[in-house]
């Protein structure tokens, strides 16, 4: 959907790098809980590949820290009880509020904060599609909702999109 113009941007929960693997553009997805890919020092902030992380492991660094300031290094994800990282959360609801359309995929739509993304889009006026095996909160909400797997959907909704 990137590809014809019809993506503005990905708001995701994943945090494998899933979204970019399947040939979107990093700088049009929103990773709300971060990314396995990248470690981060609580103090200055500063980012590290994880996979340079894993050379100073095999270096015998048995605690690498920060080669800035010495903090303490964590994974780039939001762990349970942290708060969302508030740069991504907030170009995330700016998106939302400022669709026309929003797809809510394969999510049950349950985990807050960004359960509400559905809700800013539906409150500025955008049309909400949900496409979920279960039933969510927001169905109600929705102007449709598309009960079946996400991955077939999808491929069917690109490809008649293509056709339009």
């Amino acid at each position: 959907m990137e590809k014809t113009g019809k993506l503005d941007c990905v708001i995701t929960q994943n945090i494998d790098d899933l979204h970019q693997k399947a040939g979107n553009s990093p700088d049009k997805v929103f990773e709300l809980h971060g990314n396995m890919k990248l470690v981060r020092c609580l103090s200055c902030g500063e980012q590290y590949n994880v996979e340079y992380i894993k050379e100073k492991l095999k270096k015998g660094i048995e605690i690498p820290d920060c080669e800035k300031c010495h903090g303490i290094l964590k994974p780039d994800i939001v762990f349970f009880g942290e708060a969302l990282p508030s740069r991504v959360q907030d170009a995330a609801i700016k998106h939302s509020r400022n669709c026309d359309l929003l797809i809510a995929i394969g999510s049950s739509l349950v985990v807050y904060p960004a359960a509400f993304i559905p809700v800013y889009a539906k409150e500025a006026g955008a049309k909400l599609v949900i496409i979920n095996i279960g039933k969510t909160p927001c169905d109600e909400l929705a102007d449709i909702v598309i009960n079946s797997k996400a991955g077939e959907t999808m491929a069917k909704i690109v490809k008649t999109s293509k056709a339009v």
